[in-house]
This record gives structure tokens, C-alpha cells and sequence, in this order.
């Protein structure tokens, strides 16, 4: 198999199947629309080449174009994904590119995905099939003026009854409302336009067919039109965060998480990762010691500082049995949730998710030699507060360098995107400093001067700092440190009314 044709679905990265995310996932090739879901091609190889044949308005791209594009890579032998917006069949072309694969004799799979006609208006509360309303729907494309006034029948369809589903209808919605008047609906009948519909940005526009053409409508909408556009079961718009847009920057391993969380209650999260995780500056060989150490139980307690401590360490030990009797404390929940997915229980959460909180928190040590020592595993640029304050109280510590967070390249277009968001999350000091130090050697290439977005939010107290001696106004700070406090805080601020 060389070419799988693909629908991306309406938008909303989550309605891919998982069929085409497996595919996605072995590409070497990912021909792409200008509707499927940006974040969609992330799922790709890294190595995976792609390109963009988006028809966008004023530069479309031929559809022999895309067609030959689709042989080419094919009769090489490299694994292509056709990626669509909607599903392939239901107006993507998709038979046309499958007709062209099959002529050349390259094989193909048609990888089905989920319509615009249906989950729009599911997005926007409106059911196309209602007891009692309507028992049957009908799709159909408003795209050409060809299609319109010769290729369908609106007068039967008006006289068939039931729902009926535009897309790419906007710009003759005048002519076709008047056809469907003509063929016997009421002028009165409901009428709603989605546009956008599933992505951050959808808008539903309410309306009936008198009043369908002078409606201030945009492309791409997907126009319903039947007794149940009258319904408004409407719970996509009235997530807290709809249309906002908040800038990640975490690591890009590690962003998904943050990003998951925004994107369920409506938000548009924008990822530029500012740092990456690197391995220790001895590429681990202390950590592989001290690994050794904790499985022959020379260790009372070690402590991890977060989630990346955990996985470096984790990588040094042959499964949770080494840790044997020692305690494992470790900073806050996030940590706590790293640790809990390798098997371990934490023996120690502080109060207080910061180094002074756990020290606060951390027993005193045992008389005897073999309980006074601990392991602190952290990041190459940690603060020495949770080693030096357990020194002090009597334990022998071990302070290990398990990774290092290190600033990410960052494009100047990506700072400019950034810029327009509505706000930035912070959840490192590390992430602070690098996106500004970005922003520095961005204005000090000529490039456009980007600034930070309004709302500034931090994971907490430590962050909050880094950014206040930089200079930023720290606009919101999770009360409880951790990605569920960092979100919780920030749609206080950005909630909808």
C-alpha cells in the first residue's frame, strides 16, 4: 500500500479516526488541504516531506496538479497520505484522485473521515434528523454557479422535504434560497450558517430563508436549512474558552498535555516550544550511578522535582522494583502523576508544590548512616534550595544532574503569531527566559518587534518570579501548581461571557 486518501474530518484535530492517525504516523509523504487541522501533521514523521496543495482563494492549486503529485510519490514507492478536510468522497475530490491512482496502478486506500455535512451541524446543536422534524437529509454543494442553477434540483428538493445541508454554498445562498421558496419551503423556514464549525473559531448565524442573502455570512460555512436549524441545542459555543488563543510553551514532548486541556474547553492553543530536553552535560553517567545505587537500597529517600526527573531516571532503572524500600518524594502533583504512570506510588506530596514546600515536608533524618542518605535527581539548573536545606537539617545528599532544559530555536514568524494571541502560559522559569531571550535576538535581527500577549499566566511561584525580574506582569498564578491549576486560573481571566 503507497497512497491512503484521508479525511481529516471538519477541524477539530480529535475527530481524526484513529485509522488515519496510524497512517498519518508511517508517512513519508503528507500531501495536505488548506482545511484539514494544522496540528494534524505534527502526527507525521518528523522526516516526513510536506505539501501543501490547499485551494486557497485567489491561488488554487489544480487538481491535475495535486492528482500527478499523488502519482509521482506513489510509483516511487513512498507511503503517501492524501490529507482531506471532511471525508475524501463527500465532495473532496477524492474519487478523482482514486481514478488517477487506479489508471497509473498504484494501490490505495480510502481512509473514510467524518463528514462536515454531519458533525457541523452537531457542533453547532442541531441535530440533521429529528423525530417529529425531519426524517431524512440531503447534502448538496452550492460551490459553482453551474451547480446551482443547472446541476440541481432545489424545487424537488424543497418539495422532498426533510433537512438539507449546503456546503460551499455562501456566495449563491441568495439564488438558492430563492429556488427553495420557489419549489414550496416558507420563507419563514429556519436557517443556520456555521462557519469554522468544530475549530476554535466557530460561529453559528441564525437566520431563515428571507433573510438567508443579506445574512453577514463567510466561507467556509456549512448552511443548514429545515425545520431543526430552529433548534438550538447549541454546547460547542459555550465552552469557557472559545476562540481564545493561548500560546505553549513547553517542550515539544511534553506540550500535548497543556494543549489537550485548552483545546476541551474551546481554546486555540498556539505551541512554540521555547526549550527542549536535552540529556545530562555527562550524557547520564551519574544518573546511571546513583540508578545502581537505589537498587542495591543505599538510598533512605530520593527526590524528583519533576516529570523529565522522573523519565530520566526511570531510564537508568530496570523497572519500579529498584527503588526497593526507599521513600520517593517528589515536588507536586505533576510529578506525582509522572511517577504514578510508571507503576509508583509517591510517599511524599508537599502542601506546597515548590523545592521549599517539599523541604518543609521532609522527615528528619534516621540516626543510623544507612538512613541518612538521599538523592536528589533535578534539572542542571535547578535551585540548590531543596539540597542545601536538607544538608542542613543532617542528611547526605547526593545532588545528580538528570537533564537539561535548554533554549529552543525560535522563528521570528512564530513570535509574531504569538503575539497576536490572547495569552501565554509559562511553566518554567526555563520557558520564561528562553522566550524572551528569543524575543531579544529578534529585535536585534531587525526582524518585525513582536511583544508578549496581554495575559501573562504562570504555573506558579517560582515562574511568577522569573518573569516579574524579567519584567513581565505576571497577569494570573495557579493556585495549585500543576497544568489543571495553570488552566483553571487562566479561564477565570479569559472566560467567555
Amino acid at each position: 500500500m503507497t497512497v491512503w486518501l484521508v479525511g481529516a474530518g471538519p477541524g477539530d484535530p480529535e475527530l481524526l479516526t484513529v485509522r488515519g492517525a496510524d497512517v498519518l504516523r508511517r508517512a513519508e509523504v503528507v500531501i495536505h488541504d488548506r482545511l484539514a487541522a494544522a496540528s494534524l501533521l505534527d502526527l507525521a514523521p518528523a522526516s516526513a516531506e510536506r505539501i501543501d496543495v490547499g485551494k486557497a482563494p485567489g491561488g488554487p492549486v489544480q487538481q491535475e496538479t495535486i492528482n500527478a503529485l499523488l502519482v509521482e510519490h506513489g510509483a516511487a514507492g513512498r507511503r503517501v497520505v492524501r490529507l482531506k478536510g471532511g471525508d475524501p468522497f463527500v465532495f473532496g475530490r477524492g474519487g478523482e484522485e482514486a481514478l488517477a491512482l487506479e489508471a497509473a496502478g498504484i494501490d490505495f486506500e480510502v481512509v473514510p473521515g467524518i463528514s462536515s455535512a454531519i458533525a457541523v451541524p452537531a457542533y453547532a446543536g442541531v441535530p440533521v434528523t429529528h423525530r417529529g422534524l425531519a426524517t431524512s437529509f440531503t447534502v448538496v454543494t452550492g460551490h459553482s454557479r453551474h451547480a446551482v442553477d443547472r446541476e440541481t434540483n432545489w424545487e424537488a428538493l424543497a418539495a422532498a422535504g426533510g433537512t438539507i445541508v449546503v456546503l460551499m454554498g455562501v456566495a449563491h445562498r441568495g439564488e438558492i434560497a430563492r429556488r427553495l421558496v420557489a419549489g414550496g419551503l416558507a420563507p419563514s423556514t429556519p436557517v443556520v450558517a456555521v462557519r469554522w464549525g468544530s475549530r476554535p473559531e466557530q460561529r453559528s448565524t441564525r437566520t431563515d430563508l428571507a433573510g438567508l442573502e443579506a445574512a453577514d455570512l463567510e466561507p467556509p460555512s456549512t448552511i443548514v436549512i429545515g425545520a431543526v436549524a430552529g433548534l438550538d441545542l447549541r454546547w460547542f459555543e459555550r465552552r469557557p474558552l472559545l476562540g481564545r488563543r493561548v500560546v505553549v510553551t513547553r517542550a515539544r514532548e511534553q506540550a500535548s498535555a497543556l494543549s489537550g486541556r485548552l483545546r476541551a474547553l474551546g481554546a486555540e492553543p498556539i505551541e512554540i516550544p521555547t526549550i527542549r530536553i536535552g540529556p545530562a552535560a555527562d550524557g547520564g553517567a551519574r544518573l546511571a550511578v546513583a540508578a545502581e545505587a537505589l537498587g542495591r537500597g543505599e538510598y533512605a529517600w530520593v527526590c524528583l522535582t519533576s516529570a523529565n526527573g522522573v523519565d530520566a531516571l526511570f531510564g537508568y532503572l530496570r523497572d519500579a522494583r529498584s527503588l526497593g524500600a526507599t521513600g520517593v518524594a517528589v515536588v507536586g502533583p505533576g510529578t506525582a502523576d509522572a511517577l504514578a504512570r510508571r507503576g509508583v506510588v509517591a510517599d511524599l506530596v508537599p502542601a506546597r508544590s515548590v523545592a521549599e514546600g517539599l523541604l518543609e515536608a521532609f522527615p528528619d533524618p534516621d540516626p543510623a548512616p544507612a538512613g541518612r542518605a538521599v538523592l536528589v535527581a533535578q534539572a542542571a539548573a535547578a535551585r540548590p534550595v531543596l539540597a542545601e536545606g536538607l544538608a542542613r537539617r543532617g542528611w547526605q545528599v547526593d545532588t545528580v544532574e538528570a537533564y537539561r532544559s535548554e533554549p529552543a530555536p525560535l522563528s521570528p514568524g512564530a513570535l509574531a503569531e504569538a503575539a497576536t494571541a490572547d495569552a501565554i502560559c509559562f511553566t518554567s522559569a526555563s520557558t520564561v527566559t528562553s522566550y524572551l531571550a528569543a524575543l531579544r535576538a529578534a529585535a536585534g535581527s531587525g526582524a518585525a518587534c513582536a511583544t508578549v500577549p496581554p495575559v501573562v499566566a504562570s504555573i506558579g511561584p517560582v515562574t511568577s518570579e522569573a518573569a516579574r525580574q524579567a519584567g513581565l506582569v505576571v497577569t494570573v498564578e495557579a493556585a495549585n501548581h500543576d497544568l489543571d491549576g495553570l488552566v483553571g486560573a487562566l479561564t477565570e481571566v479569559l472566560r467567555r461571557p
